[in-house]
């Protein structure tokens, strides 16, 4: 799961120092838009970091942007391999801030079993918990990179389900009808299928059930070869292959919402860093995800840039 399972590489990550030492200066030419007017982080050095894979590298250079606006220096230590390694970087103050999954944090740091299906009160759960580790969980998005079946158009139209429950009832009523290509993580996990199936009364048979790589997934279910594939609701290739998305209409799956996770004593030093990061978390979600993911999964463009595009582009910064 790109969201936050790749423990033993974050411990990796901190064992050895790499990527928590490195890291080059933004040097981004922007000036206040309908963010960082008066620039109230001007004399601010701070430290942005994320994860590896393309959605984390997006959101950290747009928190980095937004701080670059507001006056700020900003290092960039994006691009942490695995999960655990960003957010010590943010635990023990090698790193300032960071976007982080609320479901992540939820589950895999803070070592609960079930999470909150209400995505508020997930993340003040987390926001709660998270406090006594020097942690400050600003407001989340409605970016919420979450598990999802899909379907390519033709069998949309072929069999218009829309939602979860619906994939349930044609499974019962026509169960040569549903296939499905997964990761084989997803198809043994209790979070994953077999959890998916007894939350909506539903049962696939094993024959009906493909296990393969992430990538391969979007292929084969663009080409109709699975009816419907595991995605994560915020991959760019769901626009780019143009994939129906069935709504979770039970709330099954955990919810990821993106959210800046802060160094509370950072927050305390540079409290404007709160307002200058708010209006842009608050522009994001799943469809904002897509575009900018797509752009440089799909069509091969600098995360960075792809960044600073979106930012001047919503005018929350101008070019210098």
């Amino acid at each position: 799961m790109r969201r936050g399972f790749l423990l033993l590489a974050g411990v990796l990550v901190l064992a050895s120092g790499c990527g928590l030492t490195s890291g080059s200066p933004m040097v981004d030419d922007v000036r206040p838009g309908s963010i960082g007017v008066g620039e109230p982080l001007k004399g601010a050095d701070l430290t942005v970091t994320s994860k590896e894979f393309t959605e984390q590298l997006i959101l950290g250079a747009i928190m980095g942007i937004a701080f670059e606006a507001a006056g700020a220096d900003v290092l960039d230590r994006t691009g942490i391999q695995g999960s655990i390694g960003a957010r010590e970087a943010v635990k023990s103050g090698d790193a300032d801030a960071m976007y982080e999954y609320t479901g992540t944090a939820w589950i895999t740091y803070l070592g609960n079993s079930s999470p909150i299906d209400n995505p508020l009160k997930q993340w003040q759960a987390v926001r709660d918990a998270d406090l006594k580790n020097g942690l400050t969980w600003l407001p989340p998005s409605a970016l919420n990179n979450t598990y999802a079946l899909a379907m390519n158009q033709a069998n949309f139209k072929k069999y218009g389900t829309k939602t979860l429950s619906d994939v349930a009832a044609l499974a019962r009523s026509d169960p040569g009808a549903v296939t499905l290509c997964v990761e084989s993580e997803f198809a043994n996990r209790a979070d994953g299928l077999p959890g998916l199936e007894k939350a909506y009364g539903m049962n696939v048979p094993a024959k009906n059930v493909t296990q393969m790589d992430t990538g391969i997934i979007y292929t084969q279910v663009a080409k109709g070869s699975c009816t419907y594939g595991e995605v994560f609701t915020t991959d760019g290739r769901i626009k780019s292959m143009n994939l129906a998305v069935m709504a979770d209409d039970k709330k099954f799956f955990p919810n990821y919402n993106a959210a800046p996770e802060i160094n509370s004593k950072a927050l305390k030093k540079y409290p404007a860093i709160a307002q200058v990061i708010e209006p842009v978390t608050k522009r994001l979600n799943n469809t904002v995800a897509r575009d900018l993911n797509a752009r440089v999964d799909v069509n091969g463009e600098d995360p960075h840039q792809v960044a600073l595009d979106w930012m001047k582009a919503e005018g929350f910064v101008k070019g210098g």
